[in-house]
């Protein structure tokens, strides 16, 4: 592998778990009170569950589009956000978290496996690149937002 793109490689890597600008969504996400996920603060239209929910049905259908030809995505918007605002067990919620990251591990691992700049051949022009890149915008927008909720929620650090 060349020098550049492992150098490319290894700052998607960085960026996707969360880059050094901002707070990762581990971080996020840690030593939330269970009775607190399904809060909608001050009138907003979501609650933590819902945007973990979110980030988790994007992340893995972007995983998924980029690997294979027959995947089929939610529909828009209704089958990226779930109805219920809270999950129905601690079970639940620890499944989220575990899909989150193990997509995303999975989708690190496409990253290294193949040409980043070639399209991908059941797409319309996206490239590896191109997905990395939207992971991580959509993930940092929404983990941004989780941060406010906290905040709302008065269980943020300060």
């Amino acid at each position: 592998m060349e020098k550049h793109t492992q150098i490319l490689l290894d700052e998607l890597q960085k960026l996707l778990n969360g880059g050094g600008a901002h707070v990762g969504f581990n971080e996020a996400v840690e030593n939330i009170p269970f009775h607190l996920l399904g809060e909608k603060p001050h009138g907003l239209p979501y609650s933590i569950w819902q945007l973990v929910s979110h980030i988790r049905i994007a992340q893995w259908d972007m995983l998924e589009f980029s690997k294979d030809g027959s995947h089929q995505s939610p529909k828009w918007p209704e089958g990226y956000w779930p109805k219920e605002t809270a999950p129905s067990s601690k079970e639940e919620w620890t499944q989220a978290l575990k899909a989150i990251d193990h997509d995303l591990n999975s989708f690190i691992d496409l990253l290294a496996s193949g040409n980043l700049y070639e399209a991908i051949p059941h797409g319309d022009g996206q490239s590896i690149l191109r997905e990395a890149l939207q992971i991580a915008d959509h993930n940092a927008y929404h983990i941004a937002e989780i941060v406010v909720v906290r905040r709302l929620l008065g269980v943020w650090k300060n």
